[in-house]
């Protein structure tokens, strides 16, 4: 793993950025892809192998998964956590709680393809200041906000 190279993020002399990269590695994950969108995917523990293709969107058959569909499901199950784990922070039992998450694709203007994420947060037992709050919350703790803040638009829906 690397270390990014150090951007200036001085306000009239002030340090704006937040560092949110890990202090230490506790756990990490390794995953292999066999033949990009039109192959397979493994993981080294065994857990995942799954079919990859592109979605009839993209030009392909749709018969597999795709990177988008892994990711929507990555961040939704994240962020969940997250909104959980602050939840029982602040006192509040989130069952019946749910994270959907819906990740677009499409060209951007450097001749590339960028990402757009979506999530929709469903705390049905809570008054919705209290959800918007615990929704922040988990946005800052979340590694998958973290790690997208700044370089993905990321909508949250409370609803």
């Amino acid at each position: 793993m690397t270390e990014d190279t150090a951007v200036d993020t001085t306000v009239d002399g002030v340090d704006t950025a937040v560092d949110t990269r890990p202090s230490k590695i506790v756990y990490v994950a390794e995953a292999t892809a066999h033949g990009g969108r039109d192959g397979y995917v493994t993981s080294q523990d065994g857990q995942i192998e799954l079919k990859v293709a592109m979605p009839p969107e993209l030009g392909g058959d749709g018969n597999g998964t795709n990177p988008e569909q892994l990711f929507a499901a990555g961040y939704s199950s994240c962020f969940h956590n997250a909104l959980v784990l602050v939840g029982r922070r602040a006192g509040f039992d989130l069952t019946g709680s749910t994270v959907a998450a819906k990740v677009g694709i499409g060209p951007n203007k450097q001749r590339g393809y960028s990402l757009a994420v979506a999530l929709s947060v469903s705390l049905p037992v809570l008054d919705t200041a209290i959800a918007a709050k615990l929704v922040d919350a988990a946005h800052e703790v979340c590694p998958y906000s973290n790690a997208t803040r700044g370089n993905i638009d990321v909508a949250i829906l409370l609803g």
